[in-house]
């Protein structure tokens, strides 16, 4: 080691040489530099634009709570191994622009699929985006356009910030750590409008949630605080009127970098599909939950955190999917000419013209699964509204150093586990809604991803093995 190398790790010994996460001692010799780099930009819509997520909207968004953001972290392991992640205040990545982005990107950066990993928030207060639930909304051709120029826009913000965070790579540090908020109740098992009673009564509100909330700290050689990346699996759906917000994860990112200036705070979302922040509809509710979530970041930040050696490994691949049940054209004759909800007579006239250009629908999707290893920590990423169970299954599988994230690389649908499959409601469907062409997935959907999962967590530590 030579005396510049000394003297850094004698920096960092300084600043955190005392008991790391799990108690022991950090040696000098776990801190070591990794590489990391950042950039956001503004993606408030500066038009009234249509907004994501409620069917039950029915004009433009009429102002702003507060701005929509893209956040991008770049990072560089001691190999020159990279790796992008992207956080954004949006409803989800549609597949075209996951594949438009992810196009460029190995064009312009030379990184893959596995190097990449495009979250969203969920935030229902967001703009629509390009092909992602329109059957849910009443567009005329003007509106329709203007999502298309608003989403062209937003692919080259996201690009120009990936790249700007690559160019600002330098050295840093990267420390784990797990907290907890209670907010998110599981939407299946309790009656809404009961929640506030059964909360004031202090009795136990029903079926499996996850109030984890995982946090990565970026630090700069000299120890300052140069971004946290945290999680939490609940909808971003306190609010529901017509103005920009991040919800509560939007809240959330604001009060820390409040607390932390300078800091960059990136919101990722976990395994929520079938989780909700209750009770909700109000600004400060919505308020609230943010603050709850920041502090238990912040908590987390204040206590010994697990330093994560600077060696990335990472994943991917896409499962197949079947559909259950696609309608024969009759069917969708019928439904199209039919007093059912606009939605489905919307769904059933697109799928028409499908089947009039192409003569079938799709029987099958490409379903989007990564894995990512920073250190010891596991990071699973999923595509879809995946519910609960998976985050509960896979920590149990894998361990406690495992975090699990939906909603990335490509928000299609709902992504039932068996037991919500078996049960059947809204989560185990509504496939319809996102404009897929059936309203379910096929019985096995848990165990091909599972299946996909566990391969490529296999691959990835056998990476490791190797080095």
């Amino acid at each position: 080691m030579n005396r510049r190398s000394s003297g850094w790790f004698a920096i960092m010994a300084t600043a955190w040489g005392v008991p790391a996460a799990d108690g022991q001692a950090v040696d000098r010799a776990d801190i070591r530099p990794w590489k990391a780099g950042l950039a956001k930009a503004v993606i408030t819509p500066a038009r009234p634009l249509w907004m994501g997520g409620y069917a039950s909207r029915t004009r433009p968004a009429e102002g702003t709570l507060h701005d929509l953001w893209i956040k991008v972290l770049a990072l560089e392991d001691e190999q020159g191994r990279r790796a992008v992640l992207l956080t954004s205040d949006l409803l989800g990545v549609p597949r075209q622009m996951y594949e438009d982005v992810i196009r460029a990107v190995r064009e312009r950066y030379r990184l893959d699929r596995s190097q990449v990993l495009l979250t969203a928030s969920h935030t229902h207060c967001g703009p629509a985006i390009r092909e992602s639930l329109f059957d849910c909304y009443a567009l005329d051709p003007g509106q329709v356009a203007d999502i298309e120029a608003y989403s062209d826009g937003l692919e080259k913000k996201m690009l120009a910030a990936i790249g700007e965070a690559l160019s600002a790579l330098a050295p840093a540090t990267l420390w784990a750590g797990e907290g907890t908020a209670g907010f998110a109740v599981n939407r299946r098992n309790n009656v809404e409008a009961q929640v506030p009673e059964l909360l004031a009564a202090g009795r136990p509100l029903q079926g499996p949630v996850d109030h984890s909330v995982p946090v990565l700290a970026v630090r700069s050689p000299d120890g300052r605080l140069l971004a946290v990346v945290f999680g939490y699996a609940c909808h971003n759906t306190t609010l529901n009127f017509y103005k920009w917000c991040g919800d509560y994860a939007g809240f959330a990112q604001i009060e820390l970098e409040k607390r932390h200036p300078g800091a960059q705070a990136m919101f990722w979302q976990g395994c929520g599909a079938d989780q909700n922040p209750l009770p909700r509809r109000s600004v400060e509710l919505c308020e609230k939950y943010g603050t709850t979530l920041a502090g238990s970041a912040d908590e987390v930040l204040a206590r010994p955190m697990r330093p994560l050696a600077p060696v990335l490994r990472t994943g991917f691949d896409f499962v197949m999917l079947d559909f259950d049940g696609a309608p024969t054209r009759e069917q969708l004759e019928t439904l199209a000419r039919s007093d059912s909800e606009i939605i489905d007579r919307r769904w059933a006239r697109r799928l028409l013209r499908i089947l009039d250009r192409d003569g079938s629908l799709p029987k099958q999707y490409r379903y989007p699964v990564a894995v990512w290893r920073l250190g010891d920590q596991l990071w699973i990423a999923l595509g879809g509204e995946a519910v609960v169970d998976y985050a509960l299954s896979f920590k149990e599988k894998f361990g406690r150093r495992t975090w699990v994230a939906g909603y990335t690389n490509d928000v299609m649908a709902y992504i039932p586990s068996r037991r919500v499959w078996n049960e059947g409601g809204y989560e185990s469907g509504a496939l319809h809604v996102y404009g897929q062409p059936a309203d379910r997935w096929g019985r096995d959907i848990e165990e091909r991803i599972t299946r996909v999962v566990e391969r490529l967590v296999d691959a990835t530590a056998r990476v490791a093995e190797s080095r």
